[in-house]
């Protein structure tokens, strides 16, 4: 019998090798999930949230280029590697684009940047006690490669930190989704009567409201924030999920392998969770990845209503809201390159789930 699903399995995973989608997908998944979890290690702006405000060089085109100063802070800056790495860099020094410079004596007279034709400010800081080495690591080119955003942040930056969010959000979701919809889908699957009755009645009450609506109330009760976002997400998805198990198990329950393990004495607990759930864990599969590109979707419109991830975290669905109006005004990448990477990453879940649907799929 374990040869036997085996052999099923490595069927499975041969036929979803063969479906080129569905490969190109998982592994464009796997690079988004690294970039999202290593993102400030490779985001041009690693500060916390990506969030380095320059406003005189607000939403410049991609590839723009300026001179930056940078002032060192004399706070000490007390911040371990890892903690840097995974949440970003506390930025305490000041960083000032600038469009000239000239070193005088002991001192550094510098005019500030300003767009649009305009003369910038002149200053002057002392420099007695920088040598002409930390001169030139002062001062550096720095390459917008998406430019900016209206607040003058580095797109590239803000987008890569995002990815965070829409990423694990779906993770969370899912999670929560399974948990509850797996739970509550086998109690009413597997005992029927009013058991059943019951936990239908509850699905039935949850899914007459609309998503989007059950999830803002929801969001209000637990307050804005990051983690109440996937939590609310999370709660609103497992009538899917439970809806499904529970049809599943409505089947599984006649087959023989079940009455086999009641002749034996097995407990229900063990009958559902070491026989019957293993054996109906394809449809749960693919649903789950359906719920992945949802639970992106619904974390994106809250964001895009100022009632998901808030400011200052970087988030797609936000930075559409705060540019969408940009797109009448001659520059529309700002709100269509955060709305590309959600059509990216939701379409390379759908695919995936469209390849283990055909790979699960035991009747092909």
């Amino acid at each position: 019998m374990s040869s036997n699903t085996n052999s099923l399995s490595a069927l499975a995973l041969q036929k979803f090798k063969n479906n080129f989608w569905g490969v190109f997908s998982f592994w464009l998944i796997v690079a988004i999930g690294l970039i999202s979890v290593f993102a400030y290690a490779i985001a041009p702006d690693n500060s916390q949230y990506a969030n380095q405000m320059h406003l005189s060089i607000h939403s410049k085109q991609p590839g723009f280029k300026v001179q930056m100063l940078s002032i060192p802070s004399t706070i000490k800056n007390e911040q371990n590697f890892l903690e840097a790495l995974f949440f970003g860099r506390k930025n305490t020094d000041t960083e000032i684009p600038i469009s000239s410079y000239s070193k005088q004596g002991e001192s550094l007279t510098y005019t500030e940047y300003a767009s649009d034709g305009l003369q910038g400010v002149q200053k002057t800081i002392d420099l007695t006690n920088v040598s002409e080495e930390k001169l030139n690591t002062l001062i550096s080119t720095k390459t917008f490669l998406f430019g900016t955003d209206k607040y003058g942040r580095d797109l590239l930056s803000r987008i890569l930190v995002g990815a965070r969010i829409s990423f694990f959000i779906g993770f969370v979701a899912v999670f929560i989704s399974l948990l509850i919809g797996v739970f509550m889908g086998s109690l009413a699957g597997y005992f029927g009567g009013k058991v059943d009755a019951f936990i239908m009645w509850i699905i039935n009450v949850t899914w007459s409201i609309p998503t989007l609506l059950l999830v803002i109330a929801i969001t209000l009760a637990l307050g804005k924030g990051f983690w109440q976002v996937f939590i609310a997400v999370g709660l609103t998805m497992w009538v899917e999920v439970a809806r499904v198990v529970r049809g599943q198990i409505i089947s599984a329950k006649e087959m023989q392998y079940v009455t086999a393990a009641k002749a034996l004495g097995f407990t229900d607990f063990r009958i559902i969770t070491k026989h019957i759930l293993p054996n109906i864990m394809a449809p749960v599969i693919v649903i789950s990845a359906a719920n992945f590109a949802a639970a992106i979707l619904i974390e994106s419109g809250l964001s895009f209503l100022g009632i998901g991830a808030q400011p200052p975290m970087a988030s797609w669905g936000a930075m559409i809201k705060d540019h969408y109006n940009y797109i009448i005004l001659g520059k529309p990448y700002l709100a269509l390159i955060p709305g590309l990477c959600i059509m990216i990453l939701v379409m390379a879940f759908m695919l995936i789930g469209n390849a283990l649907r055909d790979a699960l799929d035991v009747k092909s």
